[in-house]
């Protein structure tokens, strides 16, 4: 399983709205995390928004969102 890049992320709220009321953590590229950030997105005001945090956040309604791919 691999954590859902921004662009993985823009094509799922495409294909179905989520994220209306939490947010998820989203891959991060090295240059970032090495830093300290994360990213992550939602969906508010019928716009996907993707933002950066400090990667040691916690928040109670922001999980992770992932794909599987079969091989």
């Amino acid at each position: 399983m691999d954590l859902l890049t921004e662009d993985d992320y823009h094509v799922l709220q495409e294909i179905q709205a989520v994220d209306l009321k939490t947010s998820s953590w989203l891959f991060t590229p090295d240059n970032i995390r090495q830093l300290g950030g994360a990213i992550f997105g939602d969906r508010r005001y019928d716009t996907t928004f993707i933002y950066h945090n400090g990667a040691d956040s916690y928040y109670a309604s922001r999980g992770f969102r992932a794909k599987l791919i079969l091989k």
